[in-house]
């Protein structure tokens, strides 16, 4: 059964940098299209950025380009998001998303069928 397992949260002050990991159990990383979604408590989860299967196809949400930065690291099975010059806005809790069967990249979340349980990411002012 395929897992998905996000570290890497914290807090830090605006102007800042974290970096996320999400870490993909089982032999298919490399079929799986994978995505970061973040959501604040009493709205909905927003997509954030996703890479496709093969890596060729790397999609931002508006909020974060130029500032996020997605890769895969198919030998360690984990995909990465290197988060720059963080906002107060960005504070939210971050989920990995997948993909199965190498599927396109979407900004959807209902087109995603595997969830980590997310890491809370924190940014004071």
């Amino acid at each position: 059964q395929v897992q998905l397992v996000e570290s890497g949260g914290g807090s830090v002050q605006a102007g800042g940098s974290l970096r996320l990991t999400c870490a993909v159990s089982g032999r298919t990383f490399s079929h799986y299209t994978m995505a970061w979604f973040r959501q604040v408590p009493g709205k909905e989860r927003k997509f954030v950025a996703v890479s496709t299967w093969n890596g060729d196809h790397t999609i931002y949400a508006d909020s974060v380009k130029g500032r996020f930065t997605l890769s895969r690291d198919t030998a360690e099975n984990t995909v990465d998001q290197q988060m720059n010059s963080l906002k107060h806005d960005d504070t939210a809790v971050y989920s990995c998303a997948a993909r199965s069967g190498f599927a396109p990249a979407s900004t959807q979340k209902s087109e995603y069928d595997l969830w980590g349980r997310g890491t809370q990411v924190t940014i004071s002012t």
